[in-house]
């Protein structure tokens, strides 16, 4: 009966591992970088290339307005609401509902 001292019950990351394993999600998450990016670089090249084949819009400037308006709204909304969603979590709001779902 193999016992606590038995190494095939210990973690790899426990037995030196642990340097491999962070410089492999280093080497992860760079790629992850790297490909967000080029992802970013390619979506700006191709709105760049619509808005300059497209020309400029003619819109008064009350619609202007109306769409800075309207984004500033919906930030403030989006905002408050992950706000409240942060207090609730914090204050223990949320405790009671989560005790609730082990019926």
């Amino acid at each position: 009966m193999p016992g606590p001292d038995d190494a095939s019950n210990v973690s790899p990351l426990a037995i030196g591992g642990a340097a491999l394993h962070m410089e492999c999600m280093r080497i992860v998450f760079g790629l992850i970088v790297v490909a967000l990016m080029a992802l970013l670089g390619a979506s700006i090249f191709y709105a760049y290339g619509i808005w300059t084949a497209l020309g400029a819009a003619d819109m008064p400037a009350w619609m202007y307005a109306a769409m800075a308006g309207g984004v500033i709204f919906s930030l403030l909304v989006g905002g408050g609401l992950m706000a409240l969603m942060f207090y609730s979590s914090r204050a223990g709001y949320d405790d009671e509902a989560a005790h609730n779902d082990n019926r």
